[in-house]
């Protein structure tokens, strides 16, 4: 019997980098879409739509390749996967239309999302309760970096290049995902504990998880979290400085404190592991979450949000939200001890369906008011804080 792989730091690590393919493919590009427009000849919106294409493709990826992880094996569903993800970037820097970009980034999306579904399923196939609790922990604080890191990095090539020049570097990173995928990240899932190949396997396992009213609820407090930190995300430019009049940089300094905030709430969830039990953090969360939205919204009714108060806002809907994904997703995947890949799927697939549902409805009132963000917000974390109260203790 082949000996079961170890959780190693630098493994974790690898698996972390992977886990963050989507901020990098992402916030990496976004400075450039003024220059893919006009090289192109194409309109702002069709530009938009290569983000759009790029977040379908993960969704879509995630419910394919998590349970066909189940059933090959985590491996080698991730080198070929990332062979695909690598080949598509490496074409896209020689896009020739925008047609072919946004094709290109579909297939980007759907290869990538290998990164996402498949590390987490092998973080927690090689660990179990608290220390799954902190390699969840630690590798959404290394995702968290990219948007810390991605932009500025992507601005400073900018400066030095063109759009292409950015895109090239994302291929590099693409092709250094690969090499350490391929060198460095072991089969976790045995063969004895592989499901059965086939499309009614993979919807049996979807049907047993959401039949599993823990997993369900758990699945439900992870989307929401999300949904309401995107809907702060989308709305948070025209908020800040339409609204509140924040100059660029403060704007950058404040979003990228946001940011940290997620960062050091994952760190202390690491941290904390063991010792405080992952339901009582996970209520934290929700708490902090449920907090922030209550602010948001009576600060603007009342007419005294400012740019303080927003700032304190942000920071702890950010914490909150970090706290409720790490501790929602390791206890989700702890229930679905036989097909963690699927598990991440469903996780990653209510991740983005919320994601995907916040964005337009709080950009549909405009960019005058920050009330819809505020409901939004505030609505996602009250049903994630009910949902934290009746989470499985286990």
């Amino acid at each position: 019997m082949t000996p079961r792989p170890r959780l190693s730091p630098g493994l974790l690590a690898v698996l972390s980098f992977l886990a963050a393919v989507g901020p990098f493919a992402t916030d990496m590009y976004l400075a450039s879409f003024t220059e893919v427009a006009r090289d192109l000849g194409a309109a702002p919106s069709s530009v938009q739509l290569t983000l759009t294409a790029f977040l379908l493709g993960m969704g879509t990826g995630q419910l394919l390749l998590g349970p066909l992880s189940d059933q090959v094996g985590r491996r080698p569903v991730l080198v070929l996967a990332l062979s695909v993800f690598a080949a598509a970037s490496i074409a896209m820097v020689f896009s020739p239309s925008i047609e072919v970009f946004i094709a290109l980034r579909l297939v980007q999306g759907l290869s990538g999302a290998a990164g996402v579904v498949v590390s987490r399923a092998i973080a927690v196939d090689l660990s179990e309760g608290a220390a799954a609790i902190r390699a969840i922990s630690l590798i959404a604080m290394f995702v968290g970096l990219g948007p810390l890191l991605a932009p500025p990095v992507g601005g400073a090539i900018l400066t030095l290049g063109d759009w292409r020049a950015v895109l090239a570097v994302l291929a590099g990173i693409a092709v250094a995902m690969l090499v350490l995928a391929a060198i460095f990240v072991p089969e976790s899932l045995p063969r004895e504990a592989r499901r059965a190949s086939g499309i009614a396997t993979a919807l049996g396992a979807f049907r047993s998880l959401l039949a599993d009213r823990g997993f369900l609820l758990l699945m439900l407090v992870f989307g929401l979290a999300f949904g309401a930190m995107m809907s702060y995300i989308s709305a948070s430019p025209f908020v800040g400085q339409t609204i509140l009049g924040m100059p660029p940089l403060v704007y950058s300094l404040a979003f990228g404190l946001s940011a940290a905030a997620m960062i050091l709430a994952n760190l202390l969830n690491a941290r904390l592991a063991g010792r405080v039990p992952a339901t009582r953090m996970l209520l934290i969360g929700a708490s902090l979450m449920l907090l922030a939205g209550l602010a948001f919204t009576i600060l603007w009714l009342t007419g005294a949000l400012t740019i303080p108060t927003f700032v304190a806002c942000a920071f702890t809907l950010t914490g909150g939200t970090g706290l409720v994904m790490s501790n929602a997703s390791a206890l989700a995947l702890a229930r679905a001890a036989s097909a963690r890949g699927s598990g991440s799927a469903l996780l990653g697939a209510g991740q983005f369906a919320m994601g995907s549902i916040g964005s337009p409805i709080v950009g549909a009132w405009g960019e005058h008011t920050a009330l819809p963000m505020a409901l939004f917000v505030l609505g996602c974390a009250a049903l994630a804080w009910a949902g934290a109260l009746l989470a499985p203790r286990q």
